[in-house]
């Protein structure tokens, strides 16, 4: 008698299994005694059969055959899933965990065993580290993957069971820390809220991601602090004048915004694609790329004048950079990031109509005409104008002052050499600061 062809008899299997599935049992059954006849013993064979009996509810069957194909197959997490499955039914929990976690040592990221483990340990009463193993299976979903239908409740149910946990989770530390939050009452805690918030599900931690030059060593801080820029008061306290000179700018040579976008239409950036060369968000430069644009600063001496307090870039064809940005009605900015942590950014919102609004990373913040915010651009962010007018607010970048006077000088030059090292060459973009 000849010796029945592995992958044949795979095959066999697979094709009963998609049968199945296709809702057509009798062509299932059918393929699978074919596959019996061939070989009874192979171990693809002894699980399928294991299957089948599970399926019509023999559990201690089902046990008996999966445990012969695990005889020879040590290697299928499957099995121990399925094997996991009739011990259940034979209320057998000890046995069931010790299948589970045979799976799980096999694939960590085996959803089915990662749910019906939680299950588990629901029946057991250890609600917590149940939620925690749902946590766990969601966490092993590619996101826009086609998932089968027949999981969805799963999804759904394990969502609702982590979302539980974690609310009680929640109430649980504000009792717990509610005495030390009470003795540091004067002290800063927003960075052990974002750091909690982001335990409980409710944030994200958004960390740097320049376009080009990455500075080591600079923690990721979405807004910083107002405290820290000593000069801004000065700046802020010109903004009725600075509005004025926007006024008339818009009101004479509103023409001269131009889009703020001028990439090659080659280029990869299908997020611009939208904006680019658009007048939906244009600019009024008074200093593009470390250069002065005369004309316009000529039209805006008291805009000028405040900026001479804030410690700009000055680098020769890269910085600094200051402008009025106006984003048209109806208009949103995708989410992006700037090209480097060496420097911040500075906006004094001027014209802000309701329903326009602006995230850092997992912070969103209004702009309050006046009242300048800090922020790293190379941290995700976005901004939108969902009014029916402007938004018109005045930009500028400075250093980060997390840098020191000697880091800020030895930057300045490697930034202008790179520009002059790339610039020989025609077409080429030098990196930004």
């Amino acid at each position: 008698m000849s010796v029945p062809d592995d992958a044949q008899v795979r095959a066999l299997i697979e094709a009963a299994e998609r049968a199945f599935l296709q809702g057509q049992a009798a062509d299932s059954d059918r393929l699978l005694a074919t596959a019996r006849s061939l070989a009874p013993d192979h171990p693809a064979v002894l699980g399928a059969s294991g299957t089948q009996a599970l399926r019509s509810g023999d559990a201690a069957t089902a046990k008996g055959l999966i445990e012969r194909a695990l005889e020879s197959e040590r290697s299928s997490p499957g099995l121990y899933l399925n094997l996991a499955t009739a011990l259940r039914a034979l209320d057998d929990p000890e046995g069931e965990l010790r299948a589970l976690q045979q799976a799980l040592t096999l694939d960590p990221y085996f959803f089915l065993a990662l749910i019906q483990k939680a299950s588990l340990l629901e029946r057991q009463g250890r609600k917590r580290l149940a939620a925690r193993t749902y946590q766990n299976a969601l966490v092993t979903l590619n996101p826009g993957a086609q998932l089968p239908a027949s999981w969805q409740p799963l999804i759904e149910y394990a969502r609702r069971t982590v979302f539980t946990n974690l609310n009680d989770l929640d109430e649980w530390l504000r009792e717990r820390m509610r005495e030390t939050r009470e003795r540091h009452g004067q002290a800063r805690q927003d960075r052990v809220d974002h750091c909690l918030a982001a335990i409980l599900g409710r944030k994200q931690i958004y960390v740097q991601r320049p376009q080009q030059t990455h500075f080591p060593h600079l923690p990721a801080i979405e807004f910083f602090e107002r405290s820290d820029f000593p000069w801004l008061a000065s700046v802020e306290s010109a903004t009725d004048d600075i509005r004025e000179e926007l006024l008339r700018l818009l009101e004479e040579s509103r023409a001269d915004f131009t889009p703020y976008l001028t990439h090659d239409s080659a280029a990869p950036l299908n997020q611009w694609r939208e904006l680019n060369r658009s007048r939906k968000w244009s600019a009024l430069f008074l200093y593009k790329d470390g250069e002065p644009q005369p004309q316009n600063i000529a039209r805006c001496p008291k805009t000028v004048a405040a900026l001479a307090s804030a410690p700009q870039p000055r680098i020769p064809h890269r910085a600094p950079t200051a402008m009025f940005s106006l984003l048209e009605p109806k208009t949103r900015l995708p989410a992006h990031t700037g090209s480097t942590n060496t420097r911040l950014t500075v906006h004094i919102p001027l014209i802000v109509p309701p329903g326009c609004g602006f995230r850092v990373g997992s912070e969103v913040r209004e702009w309050q005409p006046g009242t300048a915010l800090v922020f790293d651009d190379t941290i995700e962010h976005e901004a939108w104008n969902d009014s029916d007018e402007a938004r018109v607010i005045l930009i500028f970048d400075i250093w980060n002052p997390l840098l020191t006077p000697a880091e800020q000088d030895l930057m300045a030059v490697a930034t202008e050499a790179m520009a002059e090292f790339y610039g020989a060459e025609e077409g080429s973009a030098p990196p930004a600061p």
